[in-house]
């Protein structure tokens, strides 16, 4: 019996074919990911630019992001319905097109129009990457083969605003876009010539267009309301509380909905009754805050703090990049050999251990010292996120994996919008009505880290919940491939 078990823990290697699929389908995600941090760093450049007010440049990233949550549920039914090879180089192009009319922008109204088509194929590209990655994949290569579908999400938020700082500095705005021309063609090249057809899980699937709309005008409401939140620095404002409430009251409808229409959904309930799914997407949830909202606050707390400049600041951030990088291959083969659950709750710790010295560093802090908890935090942070990506399709049959995309996906868009907003309203309400000196910019930054560290910890319990493949029981419920 023993003997049985130590040899379904072994893992075989991944064929060579599966991961040139894997590496294309990497590179047909590099561009939304640099391309929507790239972009954060250029917003005073086109206000210049265009001789616009902010309020009106914003809506440059805002309608990036509202287009990208609301083309999800799309995407989730068309991957269901259509050749999803078919699907990743459409959807690419059309990036590949927007980003060339972003650049060319002659007015604001037209940049902003562009990058909304623009959100609208990101968010096409985003949940088709993980779709098709886990159906090449199969069920005993999973966690491999979404560490390295991982690797933009790494190092999008890292060497995004870098790369965004030094075109912006040396040359113009308009190579933000532009950047992504080589990238662009290389991808759509080698999608037409190695990419193989992806058989449709269910050709017959019927257009969900009332369960996609809700599900699309929710997210939409509930990110449009929490940006308003991240903007005012307060949740505590007109439009933040409609649009809150509003998409909630959707989400609700879109319950009900779901309840009558049960597997025909565009996101059934039923994948809900698995725990590691419904665990995957509290965690997924939580995480916007405790992982990805401290990713706001670290650029700020050197730039604010340490005095750094914006190219400094993401240098400075490498060595968290170096840690995710470092832990990738080793908490895929983790996740596949073990299940979840134990490397989550070790990557836990770690993302802990790394964040604990943020609560107390401040501008005569050794940069030697914070390195090196960068890096620790970078190992510990690369090893939440994606085995529980991976974990949402353990025991799924192949048509529920485009479903339980739909959700993770829009779980992490909400999720990173409502990070960001409470983070930056813990810090505001630290500074309100003060003048912000270092020592209360100090206190205020540390206020932020302290959430982001409690509900880390608070994240420990649906991480309980995950797979645990030394039972594998639930592992092979389905045959997903």
């Amino acid at each position: 019996m023993t003997d049985n078990n130590e040899r379904t823990l072994e893992l075989e290697p991944i064929p060579k074919s599966i991961m040139n699929i894997s590496w294309i389908l990497v590179l047909g995600a590099i561009m939304p990911l640099l391309d929507s941090t790239m972009v954060n760093i250029a917003i005073k450049h086109l206000s210049n630019n265009f001789s616009t007010g902010l309020d009106s440049i914003q809506w440059v990233i805002t309608g990036y992001v509202l287009a990208m949550a609301i083309s999800v549920p799309l995407a989730g039914w068309m991957v269901q319905r259509f050749n999803g090879k078919w699907l990743m180089i459409s959807t690419n192009i059309v990036f590949l097109a927007t980003s060339i009319a972003c650049g060319l922008s002659w007015n604001i109204y037209l940049l902003i129009i562009s990058r909304i088509v623009q959100g609208i194929s990101a968010g096409f590209i985003m949940t088709l990457v993980t779709t098709l990655a886990i159906e090449v994949a199969g069920r005993e290569r999973m966690g491999r083969v979404m560490s390295t579908i991982g690797i933009p999400m790494i190092l999008g938020p890292i060497l995004g605003p870098v790369i965004g700082a030094v075109i912006v500095q040396f040359l113009s705005w308009r190579y933000i876009f532009f950047v992504n021309i080589p990238i662009g063609i290389l991808a759509i090249t080698l999608m037409f010539l190695k990419l193989p057809d992806f058989t449709p899980a269910n050709s017959k699937a019927k257009f969900d267009f009332i369960g996609i709309a809700l599900l699309g005008i929710s997210s939409a409401s509930l990110i449009y309301g929490i940006t308003q939140a991240s903007k005012n620095a307060t949740f505590n404002n007109v439009m933040t509380i409609s649009c809150v409430v509003a998409g909630i009251v959707i989400l609700a409808i879109y319950i009900a909905y779901a309840a009558i229409k049960k597997e025909q959904a565009i996101l059934p309930l039923h994948l809900f009754k698995l725990k590691n799914f419904s665990a995957v997407i509290v965690g997924l949830f939580l995480a916007g805050i405790a992982t990805n909202g401290p990713m706001l606050l670290l650029p700020l707390f050197f730039q604010n703090i340490k005095g750094f400049s914006v190219l400094s600041t993401g240098l400075m951030l490498i060595p968290q990049g170096i840690g995710m990088l470092v832990a990738r291959p080793l908490i895929g083969k983790l996740t596949d050999k073990l299940g979840a659950r134990n490397v989550v709750l070790v990557s836990l710790a770690l993302a802990i251990i790394g964040t604990i010295p943020f609560v107390f560093f401040n501008e005569a802090s050794s940069l030697i010292v914070v390195g090196v908890v960068l890096l620790i935090r970078g190992i510990g942070i690369g090893g939440v996120t994606m085995p529980m990506m991976t974990d949402a399709y353990t025991g799924m049959v192949k048509q529920e994996i485009a479903q339980a995309s739909v959700g993770t996906r829009l779980v992490q868009n909400i999720g990173g919008a409502f990070g960001s907003a409470v983070l930056a309203t813990v810090v505001s309400l630290e500074l309100q009505g003060k003048t912000p000196t270092i020592p209360l910019m100090t206190t205020a930054y540390h206020d932020g880290f302290m959430l982001a560290l409690v509900l880390s910890l608070v994240m420990i319990i649906p991480s309980l919940f995950l797979t645990d493949k030394k039972s594998k029981k639930l592992y092979f419920k389905y045959d997903i491939f």
